[in-house]
Formats: C-alpha cells, sequence, structure tokens
C-alpha cells in the first residue's frame, strides 16, 4: 500500500462524475420548475428529476401530457443522468474489483520475494520497537519481513515504507513464520508488546528454524528466564536499557554523544560483525591486504577471547569474527573480499 491511499484515489475517480450529477440535478430541478409553473413545487421538480434520473417511473407528477417540449427535456434529462449514474456506478465496481486484484497480486508479489530471500530477518511486531528495528536494518541495507496482527499499524507503515515486506498474520503462528521464510532467516526479532507473546514466538522459531538467531523483548523480569529457556539467543528490556541510556547520558555525555551521531550520521556508519568464512586460508591481519579506509578495525573475536586493536602480525583464521567501524557499503565490500579469499 502505497502513499498513494484509498481514500484520494476514490476522490479522483467520483469528483468528476459526482459534479456532473449534481449540474443534471440541478439543471432537471429548474427545467421542471419552468414547465412546470409557479403550482409545482421545488421539491418537485426535484422528486421528477430524480425518478427520471433514477429511472423508478412512478408516473409524471408534474403533466406533461400538453408540453412536447417538457417530454423532450425528460430525455435529455433522462438519456444525460442514466449515463451519468451508470457510469458512477461501474466506475465502482471497476475500483473494488481493482482493489481485490491489486491487493491479490501484491500479495503473490511479495510472497515470491519472501521465497527468494536468505539470510533475512523477521520482524514479529511493527509498533515503536519494532518500527525502529525495522529502520536500523533499512539503513544498513538488510532484507526484512514483518509480521503484524494489528492491520491499521502495517497500513501506517507501508504509508512511509511502500516497499516493505509486510504480511497481516499472527506472528505466533507456525503458518505465519513459515510464509515469512523462517527457514531460510538469519534472525527473528520477538518485539511485541506482549511478552507472552514473544514467548510463544520464540518458541516456534527455535522449533522451525533452530539456526535463526531470536531476539526477544521483555518488559516482565518474571519471563526473563522461561524466555531465555524456550530458546531466545538475547533478551532486550526496554525499561533497563531507557535506565542505562538515561545514566550514560548524565555521567558520560561524550560518549553518548559519539554514539548518537554515529547512529544518526547521513553515511549509516555502524559498529558491525563480519565473520570469517569456512574454507577461509589462516593468515594475518596485514596478509588480508584489504582497504583499510573502508572500515575501522576495533577487534577481533578468536577461540572465545577477544582482540581489540590487533596488530597487523596478528594471526586469522576461518570462525573469527571482526569487529568493524563501517558503512553498509563498507561491510559488504569487506565481506566480498573475505568470500573472495575463502573460494
Amino acid at each position: 500500500m502505497a502513499t498513494d491511499t484509498a481514500a484520494p484515489r476514490v476522490y479522483r475517480r467520483f469528483v468528476a462524475p459526482a459534479l456532473a450529477l449534481v449540474v443534471v440535478s440541478l439543471v432537471g430541478t429548474i427545467g421542471y420548475k419552468i414547465i412546470g409553473g409557479p403550482q409545482v413545487t421545488w421539491l418537485d421538480c426535484l422528486y421528477m428529476t430524480f425518478i427520471t434520473i433514477a429511472t423508478i417511473g412512478y408516473g409524471e407528477i408534474i403533466d406533461l401530457s400538453h408540453s412536447p417540449g417538457g417530454r423532450v427535456f425528460t430525455m435529455a434529462i433522462g438519456l444525460v443522468g442514466i449515463g451519468v449514474a451508470t457510469y458512477m456506478i461501474s466506475t465502482l465496481t471497476a475500483f473494488i474489483l481493482e482493489g481485490d486484484m491489486n491487493e491479490a497480486l501484491r500479495r503473490r508479489r511479495m510472497q515470491k520475494s519472501i521465497q527468494a530471500m536468505r539470510k533475512h530477518y523477521i520482524i514479529c511486531g511493527i509498533g515503536r520497537v519494532g518500527t525502529n528495528v525495522a529502520h536500523e536494518l533499512e539503513v544498513t541495507s538488510r532484507p526484512y519481513v514483518v509480521i503484524e496482527t494489528n492491520k491499521e499499524a502495517i497500513e501506517r507503515y507501508l504509508e512511509r515504507h511502500p516497499e516493505a515486506l509486510c504480511t497481516h498474520a499472527d506472528s505466533g503462528e507456525d503458518r505465519a513464520l513459515i510464509e515469512a521464510g523462517i527457514e531460510h532467516a538469519a534472525g527473528v526479532f520477538a518485539v511485541t508488546g506482549d511478552d507472552s507473546k514473544n514467548l510463544v514466538i520464540t518458541l516456534s522459531a527455535k522449533l522451525l528454524n533452530p539456526a535463526a538467531r531470536v531476539v526477544a523483548r521483555c518488559h516482565d523480569i518474571n519471563y526473563t528466564d522461561k524466555i531465555r529457556k524456550v530458546g531466545a539467543d538475547a533478551i532486550v528490556s526496554p525499561d533497563f536499557t531507557g535506565g542505562m541510556r538515561i545514566v550514560s547520558s548524565m555521567i558520560r555525555p561524550k560518549v553518548v554523544s559519539f554514539l548518537d551521531e554515529m547512529l544518526f550520521a547521513a553515511d549509516a556508519l555502524r559498529v558491525e560483525e563480519v565473520h570469517i568464512p569456512e574454507g577461509f586460508p589462516a593468515t594475518t591481519i596485514g596478509g588480508l591486504k584489504l582497504n583499510r579506509r573502508d572500515f575501522v578495525l576495533m577487534a577481533v573475536r578468536a577461540q572465545d577471547k577477544w582482540e581489540f586493536n590487533p596488530a597487523e602480525d596478528f594471526g586469522i583464521q576461518a570462525g573469527n569474527i571482526l569487529v568493524v567501524m563501517t558503512t553498509p557499503e563498507g561491510r559488504k565490500s569487506l565481506e566480498r573480499s573475505l568470500g573472495a579469499a575463502a573460494a
């Protein structure tokens, strides 16, 4: 559903024939008043016009038996009015059918797009938290699919992001996750406003694809252990995170300012994880011969240990994780270079 919503389209399609119908009604009412003379009321004239256009045929309440001109006038009003009314009805019918067809085609195209996706993310719930999750995925060029039970929330999101892939379904149901491509998904965000629903989403996602990483939102601390036990890889409490942000803004304002600048900068600079792929030959940081202007290497995760600001002679191998500060384009360039070396 694009920004060209249904209401403006209805207005544009019906404003011209509606105005034409009003004009025909006014002309008919005035004409019958002139033909009928002072003994007929304006209501009689409007009624005569209406039954002529509507083809009701209750009989002439204005006597036209001695007025050939009046009959010719009636035929003209009937011809034009019936034509306008027929056009409005056919346009309305076409609009309804077109809407149904467009919705069916949109869903079919969307399903084909989802089926072709690999290593994408599924966002369950597109409220305030889900919208921010989707925004971050979008600016960092990561594909995602949204599942939302509230159709109005989907419509609001699609008005701002018409190309987004959104499905109207209950994300706690296996069918919804399967249609969203859980089998090939890299991760699932269980970020609805209901902790129990997030628990069910986590359990369903892990049963359908144990390899998918699941990050769950949780408000009630009593649900934390339950969500972790059903397989959540990470649990985030907005209340806790918000409190930490408030404290950080007070005691380390420059760090918070730096992070804000990084998150909201136009070039979408981020701290990213880049995995060294299988088949990659062991080498050193210097041996990678990568364009270091595309990224800043901050750390390497190797054998469950961190090496911060690694030296050029630090050895890396398949399975290690590089933590770099870079743009989405820089991340993709680095991943391509590592993939080519592993091939």
